[in-house]
C-alpha cells in the first residue's frame, strides 16, 4: 500500500454512522426484550423498518414490527428482522469494501448465488429455532441458567446431524459466553453487538432452505499469504489467506480456506495447532512456507473447500514474495450475502514503512506521511509474533480490517531487523511446533495439555 491508497481510506462512506446507529437501537431493544417492548424500542424497531423502506424488505419488516409492538412475537417475525439487521450491516460492508477495493485497485467478481431449495427442517435446527425466539422473548438481560439448559439439550442434539454443526458450534460457544456472565442482569454493560450478531446469524442459519452441495472445482498451485488464528473456549479455526494460480493458466485468485477442531478452554497458547494434526499437510506448509498443490477442490466465491487427500506440497514460496508480485493483480471474490458484515472484512495487503507510536501510545505504520493503526490486540498466542516485533518491522504482510470506526492493519507477518539480521515472523510459523527454544522450554514444562485429555478421555470410553 501507498500513501495515497492509505489516505483514500480516511473518510467514512456516506451513511454508514446512520446505518450503525440503526443497528445499535436494535441490538438495545434486544437486550431489554421483545417480551417487554417500551417506547424507546418501539422507536427503535421503526427505525429498522424505515431504513428497509423502499427495499423488497419493507412490507415484511413492517408487518412484523408492527406485531411485535402489539405484543405478537413470532418465529417468523424475528427470522424477519434478523434479515432486516442483517441486511443493514450488509450495506455498510458493501460501502465500506467498496472503498476498499477503489483504494487498492482490487478488482472483484461478482456474487453468483448457489442453487437452494426449501427443504424441511430437522428436529436439531427447529430446537434451535425455538431457542433463538425464548432468547429474543427474554432479552439478553433475561437470561438464566433454565433458559442455558435449554441451549445444551439443542447443542446435543445439532451435533448429532452433521448438516447442523455450524449452528451447533455457533450456539455452544455463546452458551458459553452466556454463562461465564449469568447474570446479566447485573452486567454494567451488555456486548449487545457482539451478541446481537450471533443471535441474528443463528436465526437465519435455521432457516428451512438447502444450499445445494454443487460447487466449482478449482485445481492449480496455492501459494501461501498468511494465516488468520481464531481461538474461543471451546473451537479453533485456522484460516489461510493465499492467492491461487488456476492450472492452464488465467488471473490469479484470492482466496482463503480454513480448517477447525473443537477445544476445550484450558487448551491456549501453541498447543492448539495440535489440535489440527488431522491436516499435517497444511501445517508444514505453513511452517516450512511451501506452496501447495491442489486437485478439484470446490471454490464457493472466495472460500475453497479443505480436503488433505486432494493436497500435496510444493516448492518453497516467500510470502512476502507472492504479496509483491501476484497479489496487487489477483481477482477477489464478492462475499457471500450471510457473510456481509464490517467486522468480517480482512483484506490482504502488505504495507511497507516504519512503525511509530502516537501521543496516545497506539502503535501505527507510516506510510509516506499516511498512518494505518496495526491492530496488535489481534496477534494470537500460537505464533512468534509479537507486539514488540511488530514495533519494530519495516515490512507487514496482514489483513485490512475495519474496526472501532476506522481502517486498521492486523499483522499476520512481518519483516523486522534483529540484532542487525533481517528476520522474517509469521503466525503459522508453529504449526509444527514451537522453535523459539525459551517457549519450548516453558511449553514443555507446561506439559502436553492435550495429550493429557486425550489420554483420561480414551480412558473413559475404556471403561
Amino acid at each position: 500500500m501507498r500513501g495515497t491508497q492509505v489516505a483514500q481510506l480516511r473518510e467514512a462512506p456516506v451513511g454508514l454512522a446512520d446505518a450503525l446507529d440503526v443497528v445499535a437501537g436494535f441490538d438495545d431493544a434486544l437486550t431489554n426484550g421483545f417480551g417487554r417492548i417500551g417506547e424507546r424500542d418501539k422507536a427503535a424497531l421503526t427505525a429498522v423498518a424505515d431504513a428497509v423502506a423502499g427495499t423488497p424488505l419493507a412490507d415484511a419488516v413492517a408487518a412484523a414490527v408492527g406485531a411485535i409492538t402489539a405484543g405478537s412475537v413470532t418465529p417468523e417475525h424475528l427470522t424477519v428482522l434478523a434479515g432486516a439487521r442483517s441486511a443493514l450491516l450488509g450495506a455498510a460492508h458493501d460501502a465500506l469494501l467498496g472503498q476498499c477495493d477503489a483504494a487498492l485497485g482490487r478488482a472483484r467478481s461478482p456474487w453468483t448465488a448457489p442453487g437452494a431449495a426449501p427443504s424441511d427442517t430437522p428436529p436439531a435446527l427447529a430446537g434451535a429455532r425455538a431457542w433463538w425466539h425464548e432468547v429474543a422473548v427474554t432479552g439478553w438481560r433475561g437470561v438464566d441458567h433454565e433458559l442455558l439448559t435449554a441451549a445444551a439439550t439443542v447443542v446435543e442434539a445439532a451435533l448429532a446431524v452433521p448438516a447442523s454443526r455450524r449452528i451447533a458450534v455457533l450456539l455452544d460457544g455463546l452458551a458459553a459466553e452466556l454463562r461465564a456472565c449469568v447474570p446479566v442482569a447485573t452486567m454494567a454493560q451488555v456486548p449487545a453487538r457482539r451478541w446481537g450478531d450471533l443471535w441474528a446469524r443463528g436465526v437465519l442459519l435455521t432457516e428451512g432452505t438447502q444450499q445445494s452441495d454443487e460447487a466449482p472445482r478449482v485445481s492449480g498451485r496455492l501459494l501461501p499469504l498468511g494465516v488468520d488464528v481464531h481461538t474461543h473456549d471451546t473451537a479453533v479455526q485456522v484460516q489461510l489467506h493465499a492467492v491461487l494460480e488456476p492450472a492452464g493458466g488465467g488471473q490469479p485468485q484470492l482466496i482463503r480456506t480454513a480448517v477447525a477442531a473443537a477445544k476445550v478452554d484450558t487448551i491456549v497458547g501453541p498447543a492448539v495447532w495440535r489440535l489440527l494434526s488431522a491436516h499435517p499437510l497444511l501445517l508444514t506448509a505453513l511452517a516450512e512456507h511451501r506452496a501447495l498443490t491442489v486437485t478439484d477442490l470446490p471454490l464457493r466465491g472466495g472460500d475453497l473447500g479443505w480436503a488433505d487427500d486432494r493436497v500435496r506440497l510444493d516448492e518453497p514460496a516467500d510470502p512476502f514474495a507472492t504479496a509483491r508480485v501476484l497479489l496487487p493483480a489477483a481477482n477477489a471474490a464478492a462475499t457471500a450475502p450471510l457473510d456481509r458484515h464490517p467486522a468480517g472484512i480482512a483484506e490482504p495487503v502488505l504495507v511497507e514503512g516504519n512503525p511509530v507510536r502516537d501521543e496516545d501510545g497506539t502503535l501505527a505504520v507510516d506510510v509516506d506521511g499516511e498512518r494505518v493503526v496495526l491492530a496488535v490486540d489481534r496477534l494470537p498466542a500460537t505464533g512468534p509474533l509479537t507486539t514488540d516485533l511488530v514495533a519494530t518491522a519495516s515490512a507487514c504482510l496482514g489483513l485490512l480490517r475495519w474496526d472501532d470506526g476506522q481502517w486498521q492493519l492486523q499483522p499476520l507477518a512481518v519483516r523486522a531487523t534483529v540484532k542487525r539480521r533481517v528476520v522474517q515472523a509469521h503466525n503459522g510459523d508453529w504449526a509444527c511446533g514451537v522453535t523459539d527454544p525459551k517457549i519450548a522450554k516453558e511449553e514443555a514444562r507446561a506439559g502436553d495439555a492435550v495429550a493429557v485429555l486425550r489420554e483420561r478421555a480414551g480412558r473413559l470410553l475404556r471403561r
